[in-house]
């Protein structure tokens, strides 16, 4: 009996996974394979996989690896172009099938329709599964039969039609190919830096399967109902930090949705509608396919945005002077990940105190965030933007200071990023500029030289950015 060909993008789990569930039930022997396709990001490589979720992929496929050896598999392994690897798998190996898991993303659900083709001409058949998301985005329409752009009556729409199914088990073994084709190790994929910046990294959380279950059952049974009334909270862990595994499909939607439900019944209701707006995200990119590059508001083509690289530079850095958006920056460069409620925080500042384009902050996050996810990431720049779906409206300016005030009013979660200013009182720890010379001076501060004195002034900036919208509005 041939083979099947399993292909791992962003499905790097056993568990509810339909592509493996089938061809496992198919009683062929199964080919599990991944591909590390530098190019594997759309348009002029723009979306290349980012250095740090590639630190994270490098762990995940190990424990991949792992999890298919105690099922009597192996995962092979290769590095280059994934149409001519796979094809390359497919002759050595006999194989007459390949199973994948869809992808939404618009670069590559095209590229996946090409390799399609191009299997076809071989005579090898092409099976495509669903997993990475709760809903098919063709499946919601507005009454007129249009794409949602506002999440409200998007989830309503998802609450009546999309019935949510309990997620597959992992096949308990797997029948293996008389012989396996020739796979790469790990470590030649080049996934890890050369320079280990990522020490800080495992702070978000462990990469595989295993890690992203331990992270759940954890969530659940110690957070998900209190979810609604600490998620803000910057300092606090009451967010499910499951976004890596959601991001690399180390879970499935379906995997979270159930154990939510069956952990905190009625209480994970805000939680779940928080997993919907990733469903959004999705259905948003998915009708809108250049909205990871273009404003889906028209009408910001025009806007009048800054090219000013030193002040991107201090952004990223985390050097504005202010110290909610600074420390955020900096958890972000430490540990890969980013508090949301932060993440709205810095991209308001980018985009509306420092008027630079949501593109660049967008790219900035893509490389340095280890759950990086191009319908997320996307969607949630242009709503800081508020060029978005469902957007920000642009005049409403994120104030620095009070969003500090409200979500880290003892200021721990700035003291232990900026540990500069861990003596500075709580009173001026969201502005520290406000201090007198005699405060500063007991909290070992020199502003200007320990810490940075504010890049733009608030009031100002916000005026500034009021009148480019005004500007762009004509």
């Amino acid at each position: 009996m041939s083979p099947v060909v399993v292909l791992f993008r962003r499905d790097l789990r056993l568990a509810d996974h339909p592509a493996l569930t089938a061809a496992a039930a198919s009683g062929a022997p199964v080919i599990p394979l991944y591909v590390w396709d530098d190019r594997a990001a759309g348009r002029d490589a723009k979306w290349a996989t980012g250095s740090a979720q590639q630190w994270w992929i490098h762990h995940s496929l190990a424990s991949l690896a792992e999890a298919l050896a105690a099922r009597g598999s192996k995962l092979t392994l290769r590095r280059g172009d994934a149409s001519e690897e796979i094809a390359a798998v497919v002759a050595d190996t006999g194989a007459k099938e390949v199973f994948w898991s869809h992808r939404y993303e618009p670069d590559l659900a095209m590229r996946d329709r090409s390799l399609r083709d191009s299997l076809s001409e071989i005579g090898v058949g092409v099976k495509a599964f669903g997993g990475a998301l709760l809903h098919d985005p063709d499946q919601i329409r507005t009454g007129e039969g249009n794409p949602y752009r506002v999440f409200t009556p998007f989830y309503k729409r998802f609450q009546s039609v999309v019935e949510v199914n309990s997620p597959l088990a992992a096949p308990r073994a797997l029948a293996a190919p008389s012989e396996w084709p020739e796979s790469v190790r790990i470590d030649d994929l080049g996934l890890l830096p050369t320079i280990n910046w990522a020490d800080g990294f495992v702070e978000t959380g462990t990469p595989g399967e295993g890690g992203a279950g331990d992270r759940i059952a954890e969530f659940v049974s110690a957070a998900v109902a209190d979810y609604a009334d600490g998620r803000d909270a910057l300092a606090s862990d009451a967010t499910s930090r499951l976004s890596p595994h959601l991001a690399l499909g180390e879970l499935s939607p379906r995997q979270v949705w159930q154990a939510a439900q069956t952990g905190a019944g009625a209480d994970a209701g805000s939680f779940l509608r928080q997993l919907v707006w990733r469903e959004f995200a999705y259905h948003v990119l998915h009708h809108n396919p250049a909205s990871d590059r273009h404003p889906l508001r028209s009408s910001f083509e025009a806007f009048p945005w800054a090219d000013d690289d030193a002040a991107l530079q201090t952004w990223q850095r985390g050097q504005t002077g202010y110290p909610i958006v600074d420390a955020a920056m900096r958890q972000l460069w430490t540990t890969g990940w980013m508090h949301n409620r932060a993440r709205m925080v810095v991209a308001s500042f980018l985009t509306k105190h420092l008027r630079i384009h949501w593109l660049r902050g967008a790219e900035w996050f893509w490389d340095t965030l280890v759950d990086a996810d191009l319908a997320n990431n996307s969607m949630g720049w242009q709503w800081s933007a508020g060029s978005g779906a469902d957007a920000q409206p642009y005049f409403r300016v994120f104030n620095p200071i009070l969003q500090g005030k409200k979500f880290d009013p003892d200021g721990a979660y700035v003291k232990r990023w900026l540990p500069k200013l861990s003596s500075v009182p709580t009173k001026y720890v969201h502005e520290p500029w406000k201090a007198d010379a005699a405060t500063l001076r007991r909290s070992g501060v020199v502003l200007g030289s320990d810490y940075p004195k504010p890049i733009v002034d608030h009031p100002e900036a916000r005026k500034a950015a009021l009148a480019a919208y005004q500007q762009m509005r004509g």
